[in-house]
């Protein structure tokens, strides 16, 4: 299910634990199989589980908790908007608003062309740079204005 290269990587991750511990690195796994992926199926939650030797439950438990994953496809832009309390005091409100009317989609929705995706985020940890977002899980972008949502989302196409 996995490439070759995905499987290198979670086995640099397996090997940072003891190796009665190897669950410990099944946040890890997620995230490699994700962005080989683009998401995690039922059947990557399972592979992934039979790779560390856990129960396929204990992953998928995981992978429901944290809002990082993504149990269903998503567009190539994935858009994760913070919503917290500390962002919406400094206008992720509007910042939300401004997205759903230039994407035409509201929260956990994606375009019909399969290019933007947009996800309610909780706290990214960056309280003071409000209201952000993320890029597909990796790039944070901060200080947003409807302005730079707009540059934002044209460097994305």
């Amino acid at each position: 299910m996995l490439s070759a290269l995905s499987l290198a990587s979670i086995d640099k991750e397996v090997a940072k634990y003891p190796a009665e511990q190897k669950q410990s690195a099944v946040m890890s796994a997620l995230r490699i199989a994700q962005v080989e992926l683009g998401w995690l199926s039922k059947d990557c939650i399972e592979y992934i589980a039979t790779y560390l030797d856990m129960p396929a439950i204990a992953v998928y438990e995981v992978a429901t908790f944290y809002n990082m994953y993504d149990l269903q496809p998503v567009g190539r832009h994935k858009v994760t908007l913070c919503t917290n309390l500390p962002c919406q005091l400094q206008g992720a409100d509007q910042i939300a608003e401004h997205l759903r009317s230039r994407l035409g989609i509201g929260f956990n929705e994606t375009t019909a062309d399969g290019r933007y995706t947009l996800k309610e985020g909780e706290c990214m940890g960056a309280c003071g740079h409000g209201p952000l977002c993320l890029h597909n899980n990796h790039t944070m972008h901060d200080h947003l204005t409807p302005e730079s949502v707009d540059k934002l989302l044209d460097d994305m196409q």
